[in-house]
């Protein structure tokens, strides 16, 4: 039995990939034709269906908005009883029917030509009757369906999916839409939080900017970093500005040696002219800077002078991993 079931699951994946891959060869002027169209339009792209036509239609539309093409999608039957008015003569139509016959669609045709809605078909009959009467059409034609009885929407609504994907890929990349493009329209995920999120923003985890004289020494320094319950701190000369860091981790090595260290000024134990970055740039870079460079702390500074310290620790409270 067990089986059996593997066997027929495989066979669906196999009949719903050899129908995606399918659509590889079958794209050309009329899909190159609508990416103009779309390119071109100053309204926003709308689809409709019904049924699992218009589940597909619903992801579509979040994928097109996602990727910088704005779109939504609106329920065939509540268009038939208002919802058309959400609709411009600005606006593209992309009307998902695998039959091309479905009766809450078709019936949608005459008031879209009114509004003077660019329609375009995607149905699986290049003969029916919504791409008869669609300004352009593409074809999902597929030679079964993966349920056993050719009566579940399967294959089919793959396909239209897979080529959804690719129309709205492919108008992204002829725009030039850029990740922090993506990270603009997703900014509660994981990558807008990488993207968009600044080191002045990652500074206000702790808001901690420890900093002594060049002449202080080493003792008090470690106080300062105590107090601050940062790992390290900033150097700065008379002047305010950063000449140099010390931290823990220094303390600790040079203490193996002795303590005869600890009265003497951080200027002469401190590493100099450390690496830092400017608050406006973005965490992600911090990020790259301390894990390339492998330090825990890194100053930051605003026109020579520290204004704050990043620590490893709080990139990771601010989740921009």
């Amino acid at each position: 039995m067990i089986i059996d079931c593997l066997q027929e699951a495989r066979k669906v994946l196999e009949i719903e990939a050899y129908s995606v891959l399918k659509l590889k060869d079958s794209i050309g002027s009329e899909f190159a034709d609508i990416v103009r169209v779309i390119l071109e339009s100053k309204g926003r792209v709308i689809f409709t269906g019904i049924g699992k036509s218009g589940l597909i239609g619903q992801k579509l539309a979040a994928t097109f908005s996602s990727t910088g093409t704005p779109a939504f999608f609106v329920h065939a039957g509540e268009a038939l009883h208002g919802d058309l008015g959400m609709v411009t003569g600005d606006d593209i139509i992309i009307a998902i029917s695998n039959s091309g016959e479905t009766e809450e669609v078709l019936s949608l045709v005459p008031s879209i030509r009114r509004i003077g809605a660019f329609l375009i078909a995607v149905t699986g009959n290049r003969s029916s009757t919504l791409a008869r009467y669609a300004n352009n059409h593409l074809l999902v034609n597929i030679e079964e369906e993966a349920c056993p009885h050719g009566l579940a929407p399967t294959a089919s609504t793959t396909a239209t999916l897979a080529l959804g994907d690719a129309l709205a890929i492919a108008l992204s990349k002829l725009k030039g839409f850029t990740p922090e493009d993506f990270a603009l329209f997703h900014p509660g995920g994981s990558l807008g939080r990488k993207l968009l999120t600044k080191v002045e923003d990652v500074l206000q985890v702790r808001k901690q900017n420890p900093v002594v004289q060049s002449g202080t020494s080493v003792k008090e320094a470690l106080f300062t970093m105590t107090a601050s319950k940062m790992g390290s701190t900033s150097v700065v000369d008379e002047r305010g500005r950063l000449v140099g860091i010390i931290t823990d981790g220094d303390i600790r090595r040079l203490l193996e040696e002795s303590t005869d260290f600890l009265q003497k000024p951080v200027l002469e134990v401190m590493t100099k002219d450390p690496i830092t970055i400017e608050k406006d740039r973005l965490a992600a870079e911090a990020l790259k800077i301390m894990e390339d460079k492998e330090v825990n702390d890194l100053p930051v500074v605003e026109d020579g002078k520290p204004v704050g310290m990043l620590n490893f620790q709080d990139l990771l409270r601010a989740r921009v991993f």
